[in-house]
């Protein structure tokens, strides 16, 4: 009787360490074209898209895409609750299922190519800055020069009238 008890309490507590659930959550991020490099809202570097990253809490995330050639993006994402992860749905999602639940989350973005600005347009916005520079006229005072160093009077020596 005795062996039967063990057997019976080791056999509950296998079956209760198996009935222990889980949810696992990633972001997948890819690029077209592939290989920019994603930066998270910590100023931490990803890695180079393809990439993904584990997440807990739901919100709203921001990344960074740079690549060469390509005009640097900064994207929000908001990561809504799935319906598993609801108060008192999630105690049962994450602790008591006997699978792993897996939510992944993919974000794809298209890269814009990096606009190119000919000089001769460079140049025209540089003169017409400076003409609108000239019309404003010469300043009334200089604030960084100060006025004359003037010495402060001595004070008066004792017995002397």
């Amino acid at each position: 009787m005795n062996a039967r008890w063990r057997g019976l309490i080791a056999f509950a507590a296998l079956a209760a360490g198996s009935l222990t659930g889980c949810v696992e959550r990633r972001f997948v991020i890819t690029t077209d074209p592939p290989g920019a490099i994603v930066i998270d809202e910590k100023s931490m570097a990803m890695g180079a898209a393809p990439v993904d990253r584990q997440w807990i809490y739901n919100g709203t995330y921001e990344f960074k895409l740079i690549k060469d050639g390509f005009e640097t993006q900064i994207v929000r994402e908001k990561v809504s609750p799935r319906w598993y992860e609801y108060f008192w749905i999630d105690f049962i999602a994450e602790n008591v299922v006997p699978w792993t639940i897996r939510d992944i989350r993919r974000f794809h973005y298209q890269m814009q190519p990096l606009a190119v600005v000919p000089p001769e347009t460079i140049l025209q916005q540089g003169q017409t800055l400076r003409q609108r520079g000239q019309t404003i006229g010469v300043p009334v005072g200089d604030p960084l020069v100060a006025a004359p160093f003037v010495p402060p009077p001595a004070p008066p020596v004792a017995g002397m009238p």
